[in-house]
């Protein structure tokens, strides 16, 4: 135990490492033994003593009522520059819905984070986060936020009816900062002890393998069994949850959004759109959509090169046949009698209505035919 501890798990926490001696190394002795034994040893340091106590907010009493956002910088893979952790999780349970590596914090991660625990899961009562910029305007450092200019992701949780809170001090988001410190702590050595080193592959063991793990062994149930989660349309979420900015078509039909220039294609609507009043939406995965109103007029990738819609297949089933005049038109003939033909089994007259007048029997010939004889 003191040989294993002393080397691929070196600097683990006892609680930490005792799983792993239990689950992987198939170790019986309990978790008090090992922690005397690395005391002993030298290998651990004793805890220092705490502080004085501060009474914790209550959570949340179930699901769904509300969500922590939060993003920690740290080396989080070993051998590259500290990169961002975007964790969402519930106040009431600590279950962490989503977490994932970026670059840098931002609206763009934001919104990614959103899109799937809503997609998910459905529509929080509120959201609870930081002061960072891409969340909130603050007029003054480290003042009061201003709630009557929201930035994109306050606009769009505004359009979703969520309440967005904002933290004014450390102390206020405990417990999400204390859940960075287990991640820190934990998701660090998990990440070097299976050899991961790049993003792509990172964010795949945390979703499969890290988050079930660590939600068993720290989330914890709610005090009712109740979930405030409102189930809502991922179509919907995903046009919320983007970047929507206004334009306005220039002469050549185009529009300018973060040096590119998306191109409108032509369309049976009207000839052009210039200087018509658009909208530009800029969705997590980085690709653009035009809208004019609530229609959309095209979607471009990343790069600005437009893409090309899906055509819309024909009904299998059409909603009535067509007409006699069409099918004569299209080269096919009548496929059943008209509409005002007679029923089968019954015969009529062969004159319905004014008997038809022979040719040259018009009111103008009668009336020359009679002045002569006259």
């Amino acid at each position: 135990m003191l040989e294993l501890y002393g080397g691929m798990y070196r600097g683990w926490n006892v609680k930490h490492f005792h799983e792993h001696l239990v689950c992987d190394h198939g170790f019986r002795w309990g978790y008090t033994w090992v922690k005397t034994q690395l005391h002993t040893a030298g290998l651990v340091e004793r805890a220092k003593r705490r502080g004085a106590h501060r009474r914790k907010r209550e959570r949340k009493p179930f699901e769904g009522m509300m969500l922590h956002q939060d993003g920690s910088r740290a080396a989080w893979l070993a051998e590259r520059p500290a990169l961002d952790l975007i964790v969402t999780m519930d106040d009431a349970t600590s279950t962490i819905y989503s977490a994932f590596l970026v670059e840098e914090e931002g609206t763009a991660s934001t919104f990614r984070a959103l899109l799937e625990v809503f997609t998910a899961h459905g529509l929080p009562s509120s959201l609870y986060t930081d002061r960072g910029s891409h969340y909130f305007y603050t007029p003054e450092a480290d003042g009061a936020v201003d709630k009557d200019r929201l930035t994109q992701v306050g606009r769009a949780l505004k359009h979703l009816g969520v309440e967005h809170i904002p933290a004014y001090s450390p102390e206020a988001r405990g417990r999400s900062e204390r859940m960075f410190g287990t991640l820190q702590d934990r998701l660090i050595k998990e990440l070097a002890k299976a050899g991961i080193g790049d993003i792509a592959a990172a964010n795949r063991f945390i979703a499969d393998v890290y988050l079930p793990a660590h939600n068993a062994r720290f989330a914890r149930p709610a005090a009712l069994a109740d979930n405030a989660f409102v189930a809502a349309d991922p179509a919907l979420l995903a046009e919320a949850l983007c970047v929507e900015e206004e334009r306005v078509v220039a002469r050549d039909n185009t529009v300018t959004y973060g040096r590119r220039t998306l191109q409108l294609p032509a369309s049976p609507a009207r000839a052009h759109y210039v200087k018509a009043r658009v909208k530009v939406r800029e969705y997590p995965d980085g690709t653009l959509a035009v809208f004019h109103g609530p229609r959309r007029l095209a979607r471009y990738s990343a790069q600005g090169t437009e893409i090309a819609a899906v055509p819309t297949p024909a009904s299998v089933t059409p909603c009535s046949p067509p007409s006699r005049t069409l099918r004569a038109a299209a080269g096919g003939g009548p496929s059943g009698p008209s509409l005002t033909a007679a029923a089968r089994g019954i015969t009529g007259p062969e004159q319905v209505g004014t008997k038809k007048r022979p040719p040259g029997r018009t009111k103008k010939l009668i009336r020359k035919k009679a002045a002569k004889a006259a």
